[in-house]
């Protein structure tokens, strides 16, 4: 038994050795994008556009533009710039998990909050 045991290790952490996550962050750090998330048996779709400093996000035809602040390449605050209540002011932290060719998945959770998000963004075009 402790022989099978061995053996089952072996096999399960070579094929995790394997596996690599490719994070290319800086080909995402600007760009137009398309974020898709069902939500109740809908689609919903938020188109943005991100610049060095600033973020433009279009959901259901409202606009609305924050400040970015990058923490490192993977990672940045999104900072709403005319919020109009208190809860629209807290700031949203996002973090890259991996990357393909033309999207990134990510969590991001609003600030001072526990709960974390998940979603993929779909690169657009470059800025």
């Amino acid at each position: 038994m402790r022989s099978f045991t061995i053996v089952l290790l072996a096999i399960i952490f070579t094929s995790c050795s394997n596996y690599t996550n490719t994070r290319d962050c800086d080909d995402f750090r600007t760009g137009t994008f398309v974020w898709e998330q069902e939500s109740g048996g809908k689609l919903l779709k938020t188109t943005f556009e991100r610049t060095e400093d600033l973020q433009i996000e279009t959901f259901e035809g409202v606009v609305d533009t924050s400040r970015v602040e990058w923490i490192n390449a993977c990672e940045w605050r999104v900072i709403p710039i005319n919020p109009k209540t208190n809860a629209e002011s807290r700031a949203y932290l996002f973090k890259i998990l991996n990357t393909t060719d033309n999207s990134y998945s990510f969590e991001f959770k609003q600030s001072g909050r526990d709960q974390i998000y998940y979603g993929t963004a779909t690169k657009l075009s470059d800025e």
